[in-house]
């Protein structure tokens, strides 16, 4: 539970809104791509740049989203697009 004004996104409200997110480790769905990057980073033959972050495994992120929908200060309905995971998996 969060209060929309601390959801970054600009709208006035005091409202309190269900924000469901995805979490979780997937190292059980890595693939033989994932196994090779991890190998070739802790060798050091691919060193990635410094503004670069390499993931060597698949990460847990929404593969279906939720609308959510409040009142703002205004007394008007507000509808956000896609911004509560609604299923999660993994990716990558």
């Amino acid at each position: 539970m969060v209060k929309v004004r601390d959801l970054g996104l600009g709208f006035n409200s005091d409202e309190i809104v269900l924000f469901k997110y995805c979490s979780g480790s997937c190292h059980r769905a890595r693939s033989n791509y994932d196994l090779t990057l991890g190998s070739l980073l802790r060798q050091q033959l691919i060193v990635p740049g410094p503004q670069e972050r390499v993931l060597s495994h698949p990460c847990c992120r929404p593969t279906r989203y939720e609308a959510v929908s409040f009142m703002d200060v205004e007394n008007t309905w507000q509808t956000v697009e896609k911004l509560s995971a609604a299923e999660c998996s993994c990716i990558g």
